[in-house]
């Protein structure tokens, strides 16, 4: 019998946590059941796929590296992803924009909406926060985030899984040393490297056997902490203007796909849906990205030594859909509370959610405060700022989890693209947990 596929369990998964969550909303203390009995579960998964996370592009980055042999080619990688990523990312705004000045969704909130939002969210301690985040990165200078790039602790940026671009310069800069120092000298440590490449990826697949069980815990718990269902519906026509202009990105995608890599672009989104899955369970690029390295290398046939490096650089700097959801959102937000904006300000939205999103970190809710960023530089009223994300908060959650799958998408994408062009995409070699078990049962 022809095992399920992975996908298709981490489909079932979803579905049936859906719809036990929404089981749970009409079952007295249901919400406080799935929160001590069922979101533990998905919390775990989560945390492993973190936890991997800074020694897979630790190692997967080296053995790039060193795989290499030439730095020329390395910086050939970098120009070009760095080139396509802020391409998709300047694409993404765009679309944005464009739909949210001709839906308009801001025009068709009440008076009455607006008064019941403010009064649920602008004074939450989590939009405060936020606030208070994007101030703090708003004052710092325009060169800090390079300043913030270059570690003075090895040890502790690999501590801290937001601190994932200090990691990617430590890592490139061991890897460049190493290349440096001739073969022979460096051959005993890439052999470690490379063997702990081998590890960290057997472990991604013993992470993912316990993958539908983790989404259908995420879901059912983001189900039975849904907020009040009359102000979701309030919101509809703002939700619907940012998950169609996502939707266009995914054809933008597929567009790029099957034009330079001549590849089937449903073949494509096959093969990384197990990826795509979880970024949407999880809201969150970083915990994503050990499943979409694996995904993207022995699945779509990308050579290591291109997606150990775009891959986690995507991670960090490649949000076109956390970029397309400030465009709207921002536009959304000045409609609602009559505020002009003249073409000159959506030219500024463009421009400052671009470098928000280089220095963004891949978490839930960084959007959020890339937001803020891009309503001051527009001039928007401070004194309304609480209020205008307490417009958007009641959907943010539901949004982030769909602009994350873009997110992951556009790095897939773009490592793949850059693979073609360099002539290192090749044949897939999936791999399973239980490939080398014969040997040690």
């Amino acid at each position: 019998m022809k095992k399920l596929a992975l996908h298709w369990k981490i489909l079932i998964g979803m579905v049936l946590g859906i719809l036990f969550g929404l089981a749970m909303t009409s079952v007295d203390g249901g919400a406080s059941f799935v929160g001590s009995w069922i979101k533990p579960f998905g919390t775990i998964f989560v945390k492993l796929l973190k936890l991997i996370a800074v020694p897979l592009i630790i190692a997967s980055l080296i053995k790039g590296i060193s795989d290499l042999k030439d730095i020329s080619k390395f910086k050939n990688i970098g120009l070009r992803t760095i080139a396509i990523y802020v391409g998709t990312t300047v694409i993404a705004i765009t679309i944005g924009l464009l739909l949210v000045n001709v839906v308009q969704p801001g025009k068709g909130i009440s008076e009455d909406t607006i008064t019941r939002l403010t009064e649920t969210y602008a004074n939450s301690g989590s939009v405060q926060a936020k606030i208070a985040e994007a101030s703090k990165q708003k004052s710092s200078g325009p060169l800090q985030f390079l300043v913030d790039m270059v570690p003075d602790n090895a040890m502790k940026a690999m501590s801290n899984n937001k601190a994932m671009l200090q990691v990617i310069f430590f890592t490139i800069f061991f890897g460049i040393a190493m290349l440096l120092i001739g073969e022979k000298k460096s051959e005993p440590l890439k052999n470690f490297f490379d063997s702990l490449n081998e590890v960290v990826l057997k472990m991604v697949d013993l992470i993912m056997l316990f993958a539908p069980y983790a989404v259908f815990a995420l879901l059912a718990n983001v189900v039975v902490s849904s907020n009040d269902p009359d102000l979701l519906l309030a919101l509809l026509k703002y939700a619907g203007t940012v998950v169609f202009g996502l939707l266009i990105m995914v054809a933008f995608y597929m567009v790029l796909i099957s034009v330079f890599t001549k590849k089937n672009p449903m073949w494509f989104l096959q093969k990384i849906s197990p990826a795509q899955l979880l970024a949407f369970s999880t809201s969150s690029s970083a915990a994503t990205l050990p499943v979409t390295m694996e995904r993207v290398e022995e699945h779509v046939g990308v050579d290591k030594e291109v997606s150990s490096f775009v891959l986690p650089v995507g991670a960090t700097i490649n949000m076109d859909g956390t970029s397309l959801y400030q465009a709207v959102a921002a536009v959304f937000i000045a409609q609602a509370l009559s505020f002009d904006l003249t073409f000159a300000d959506q030219l500024t939205i463009i421009l400052t959610a671009l470098l928000a999103s280089i220095g963004s970190a891949a978490v839930p809710g960084a959007g959020m405060v890339m937001l803020v960023i891009v309503l001051e530089a527009v001039g928007f009223p401070s004194d309304k700022l609480a209020i205008g994300l307490a417009l958007i908060f009641a959907v943010d959650r539901p949004l982030d989890m769909c602009r994350t799958v873009i997110n992951v998408t556009g790095d897939a994408t773009v490592s793949t693209l850059v693979a073609k062009s360099v002539g290192k995409l090749g044949t897939p070699n999936p791999k399973n947990w239980d490939d080398n078990y014969d040997e040690v049962k």
